[in-house]
């Protein structure tokens, strides 16, 4: 059996794929240290883990993006992607690195397994040529020909003149929108004793892992011919949680005639609920559906709401491993695991993403014709109820939906990972100390 390091970030988001990979590998006997935020200590040793903390590093685990990033606060677009990404993840990363080469010296690991952003752990790799494998819980992430770069939130077009819309916009992203990013990355990289990697901006981070792990199915991400050779789709990375689940008082309403609308603004962007879940509860106050909220880091008790709609059922958290089943619409703010949950249950989506690379999601899903992307993070109580109707009233999001939700059911994504893992394990390659 083997000695597996794993590390995320402390993310909500981010912990709970990786736990359903855990569990899987805990399950087939092999050893796991988990370097983690302090809030996640308690799930890593119910599932078998050992927990590590995070010394250097910067533990955020419990906080909204914004109270951890004050910084963040009000950006959208390309500028959120990029700054989100250099301020929780570059920055981070040579902490990270510290953390994670002091664990090695007690525990000198056959593999490395990181989420895809999780540059420390890709660092870490680069020096000690540990095999890496990274849990993509994002969208593709690396360039192609056959689509514009990450930031544009366009469609895939692999024609020639497609191609040649790709590479321009390639080259004003690493010439003129990303140049100073570029050159973080690249102070970074030698401020750890790495050498500058000659590619595009947001693929000089870290040279690639080992195995690339996609979280979900060919049909949901745009066709490329060119991916990498190491890129694997598994499907969801779903398990039952950790947690006991007590439902709710009025779990029973789910039962009831009206359909099902879920709204949530994930783990991470959801300081702002004025953003989409409080106007959400606002449009469909009158509507003829159940609306189920979750508020994520907010407590209930701040919610400024005069009053809520008798077909509003308010909670902090659900896990929706139990109530993706009952649902019928989901409104989202783009989080990829919450999307891709629901189409593995065949619900239909509505996004409304503006932060990370939650446009990106969103055009994913138009494209996919599994729902509407509303191309705004802060869309109008009318923008929402007119949204909500065509999904009811057009079949087809519901159809093409049910169509992803079959292709899903091929596919294990805590199996399949943990099978992948365990092939490079047999490769054995020869460690670097």
């Amino acid at each position: 059996m083997a000695l597996i390091l794993i590390a995320t970030s402390p993310v909500t988001s981010h912990f709970y794929p990786m736990a359903s990979v855990v569990h899987e590998l805990v399950s087939r006997g092999h050893t796991i240290w988990w370097y983690a935020g302090k809030k996640f200590r308690a799930k890593i040793e119910r599932l078998g883990a050992t927990y590590k903390a995070m010394d250097a590093a910067y533990d955020f685990s419990g906080m909204s993006r914004d109270e951890a990033f004050s910084q963040l606060r009000g950006l959208r677009g390309l500028s959120a992607l990029t700054e989100t990404i250099k301020a929780l993840f570059i920055e981070q990363a040579p902490k990270q690195m510290q953390d994670i080469l002091g664990l090695l010296n007690e525990f000198p690991a056959d593999v490395l397994i990181a989420e895809e952003v999780g540059f420390g752990m890709g660092f870490v790799h680069e020096k000690t040529a540990i095999p890496a494998v990274a849990i993509a819980l994002s969208i593709y992430s690396f360039g192609s020909k056959d689509t514009a770069p990450i930031g544009f939130a366009l469609p895939p077009n692999s024609s020639s003149w497609g191609r040649v819309r790709n590479a321009a916009l390639r080259f004003f992203i690493d010439s003129i929108a990303l140049r100073g990013l570029k050159v973080y990355i690249d102070q970074t990289r030698t401020g750890v004793g790495l050498p500058i990697l000659n590619r595009s901006v947001l693929e000089r981070i870290v040279e690639p892992p080992n195995l690339y792990l996609l979280g979900t199915i060919p049909e949901f991400e745009y066709p490329r011919s060119d991916l990498y050779e190491q890129t694997h789709f598994v499907g969801t990375f779903t398990n039952q949680p950790v947690e006991s689940f007590k439902p709710p008082a009025w779990w029973d309403d789910l039962q009831g005639n009206q359909p099902i609308v879920l709204v949530t603004q994930g783990t991470l962007a959801n300081s702002n609920l004025n953003e989409l879940v409080i106007p959400t509860i606002r449009a469909l106050a009158q509507e003829n559906v159940l609306v189920v909220a979750t508020t994520g880091n907010i407590a209930l008790k701040d919610i400024k709401l005069t009053s809520l709609p008798d077909n509003v059922r308010l909670e902090q958290v659900i896990p929706f491993y139990y109530l993706m089943p009952h649902v019928d619409v989901m409104i989202t703010n783009g989080g990829f695991g919450g999307v891709q949950l629901a189409l593995s249950h065949g619900v239909p989506l509505i996004v409304a993403g503006a932060t990370e690379e939650k446009p990106e999601i969103a055009a994913h899903v138009a494209w996919a014709g599994v729902g509407i992307n509303l191309k705004t993070g802060t869309p109008s109580e009318a923008q929402i109820r007119d949204a909500v109707k065509a999904i009811q009233r057009d079949p087809h999001y519901k159809q093409n939906a049910q169509l992803l939700q079959a292709e899903f059911k091929h596919y294990n994504g805590p199996q399949r990972a943990a099978d992948l893992i365990e092939q490079l394990l047999e490769k054995k390659p020869q460690k670097k100390r």
